[in-house]
């Protein structure tokens, strides 16, 4: 017979894999937001500084502060009281009233130290936004998939660079033919920075998109295939595993286009000269560096990173949407997922098998 002990090991597991919802019983009181309380209650003490106003002195405002401190360490501690804790007690569950005091009571303290009402619902607005971003990131575990991607960073390296040797004879055709276009040039040198980071993220965003309307039957299949004797997922564990899959499609896809923006960068600096910009009338941008190279001038410029930056979010977008579409890589990415989240589904049947002969489980 299992024990308490087992248990905890398989759920640690499915967090590590950044999939916390496998565990039954997730609670966003217990699991979540508990986990998240070092970071709430940090974020909590610092806006005590929303009571001290610059112009005042300083004895004022360390009067305020205390006074502040005051408020926010009586205002909890009245809570425990009605939640029948004692008053010096650190809360181990985030309920709604906890919640609640977290959001409202520090954007109280301008409005009681000097009428700012704009600043009240501007911290209010930023404590909900943490709020949100602290459900999202523990709760579907964004953490445990990032880390579980750094342990793989190597292998999932090399099934990307493996992918992207594959894919190179019609990538280099098409990014080759865009890198030597003089309108591509122009377009990209003449960009401002936040418009290619907005084109970035546009493409990420499209990509993420095609993905996301792929994924259910992705998801029928990967189950039927890796789900073994377990029950079926619930669906809020299916969306747990969509997220799961989404962030390790982007570091894949990242791979692939720091790979590729790195390439055209290296063949820029090599293939266009300093004549060719005058020629072509391109603007090198911000900063520009020649330097000799095997005695021939060699010439790196902020408009060439712009340009590779571009080609490489041409090239991931093709690569994602490839990852779905192309059966190759489909069944490189998914067999790859399948694999590891057989072991996953075996250990989640054998999870609910210790759960359910545990007497605590009952």
């Amino acid at each position: 017979m299992g024990t308490p002990v087992e248990l905890d090991r398989y759920e640690q597991r499915f967090r590590r894999a950044g999939l916390p919802l496998f565990i039954e019983d997730f609670s966003p009181t217990h699991d979540i937001f508990a986990r998240a309380t070092p970071v709430l209650a940090l974020v909590f003490v610092a806006e005590v500084l929303g009571a001290i106003e610059l112009t005042w002195p300083w004895w004022q405002n360390a009067l305020a502060v205390l006074g502040g401190l005051t408020v926010l360490i009586g205002g909890f501690g009245l809570l425990n009281g009605l939640r029948g804790r004692p008053f010096w007690s650190f809360p181990t569950r985030f309920g709604t009233p906890e919640l609640a005091v977290f959001v409202l009571l520090p954007a109280l303290l301008p409005v009681m130290s000097h009428f700012q009402w704009k600043q009240f619902f501007g911290v209010a607005l930023s404590n909900l936004v943490l709020i949100g971003l602290v459900y999202v990131v523990v709760g579907y575990g964004l953490i445990g998939t990032t880390v579980w991607g750094v342990r793989r960073l190597a292998s999932e390296l090399a099934n990307s660079v493996a992918s992207l040797i594959r894919a190179l004879p019609l990538l280099l055709v098409f990014s080759l033919v865009l890198f030597v276009n003089t309108e591509m040039w122009q377009v990209f040198a003449g960009m401002p920075v936040a418009f290619i980071v907005l084109s970035a993220i546009a493409f990420a965003l499209l990509s993420d998109l095609f993905l996301v309307l792929r994924l259910p039957q992705e998801l029928d299949r990967i189950e039927a295939d890796a789900g073994g004797s377990g029950p079926p997922l619930r669906r809020i564990q299916r969306l747990n595993l969509s997220i799961s899959l989404v962030v390790r499609q982007w570091m894949q896809v990242l791979v692939v286009s720091a790979g590729v923006g790195a390439f055209f960068v290296a063949f820029g600096m090599l293939a266009i000269s300093g004549h060719l910009y005058d020629e072509w009338g391109i603007d090198r941008g911000a900063w520009s560096y020649q330097f000799q190279l095997l005695g021939h001038p060699v010439l790196i410029s902020a408009a060439l990173i712009k340009v590779a930056i571009g080609i490489a979010n041409f090239t991931g977008l093709y690569y994602s949407i490839s990852l779905m579409t192309d059966a190759t890589y489909r069944a490189e990415f998914l067999d790859n997922v399948s694999d590891e989240l057989r072991t996953l589904f075996t250990a989640r049947a054998e999870y609910l098998d210790l759960r359910s002969r545990l007497p605590s489980s009952s």
